[in-house]
């Protein structure tokens, strides 16, 4: 299957009933075993998860995680400045997720909100995190971050190994602005998110919530340039950002074995997708943090 090593697994619907366009709420234990099972099978290595995503990490520990790049994430602090006891919380939680994990170590650790490294004081979590790499019981550290203005912030603190951000054929605002290209010569690995926009993209029209008809021509043109090309929604939408050159990996989250096998035929897709003159540079309808439905 065509570059089905950059695919990974986001796991936030295995913990939380998650998404826009989610149906199903909690994915079983068991449907998420077989899930896992296949994606070993195929060689899909990343697995994001995180200590806030419900009882996600509870759920994968009681699976063998061996082969697969685990990620989690820091808690989120929300405050006006970080405290020495608030990075000793980041280093006893990480702890927490390991053993729900049931590993020694893990590939990444990510500071779930980036806004918590650009408060004063948020160079103590960046020191917690190097010392838990130095001891080596994880191998990457880094950032997840919704916009550029939190890419250029966070560069000024320090050098992430991974960074995680937003990317679709919607949300192209870190292509066009050069972060991507930025981060990659910094050497960064980039992780891409909401690739469908919490399902936003893959809705039938007279689905779409009432929130989103300033962009309704937008999201006309979108299916429209899908169905010229050929292409499904979903894999048009894979095929954009998997071919990206400064792309490592593509995250994507499904609630069922089907959906998931459906995932790895279109993301293997020869074709690639054209999303010319399908940006939307409104952050309040291509970040979901900010919608208000």
């Amino acid at each position: 299957m065509k570059n089905i090593n950059k695919l990974g697994l986001g796991t936030v619907q295995w913990g939380l009933p998650y998404g826009l366009a989610n149906q199903h709420g909690i994915t079983a234990p068991e449907t998420v075993k077989d899930i896992l099972t296949e994606a070993q099978r195929h060689g899909v290595k990343v697995l994001d998860t995180a200590s806030l995503y419900g009882e996600a990490e509870t759920v994968l520990g009681a699976n063998s995680l061996q082969s697969l790049h685990v990620i989690t994430k820091t808690p989120k602090f929300a405050t006006s400045v970080i405290t020495d006891e608030q990075a000793l919380q980041l280093t006893r939680v990480f702890h927490q997720s390991l053993q729900r994990l049931s590993c020694n170590k893990i590939y990444g650790l990510l500071v779930h909100h980036a806004d918590d490294l650009l408060v004063p004081g948020g160079e103590k979590l960046v020191a917690a995190m190097t010392e838990l790499k130095e001891k080596g019981v994880v191998e990457n550290i880094g950032v997840s971050v919704y916009d550029g203005a939190q890419v250029d912030a966070v560069l000024k603190i320090f050098k992430p190994d991974i960074v995680q951000l937003p990317l679709s054929v919607l949300d192209q605002r870190m292509l066009l602005n050069g972060q991507l290209e930025r981060l990659k010569i910094e050497g960064v690995e980039i992780h891409i998110r909401s690739v469908f926009l919490q399902g936003l993209l893959l809705m039938p029209m007279s689905q779409v919530p009432a929130y989103f008809d300033p962009v309704r021509p937008l999201l006309e043109r979108w299916h429209a340039a899908a169905q010229e090309q050929g292409m499904t929604p979903v894999q048009a939408a894979l095929s954009f950002v998997r071919d990206i050159p400064y792309v490592d990996t593509v995250l994507v989250g499904v609630e069922n074995l089907a959906q998931y096998r459906l995932c790895l035929e279109d993301f293997s897709v020869d074709a690639s997708f054209d999303a010319s003159n399908l940006a939307c540079n409104a952050p309040m309808f291509v970040n979901p943090a900010l919608w208000k439905i």
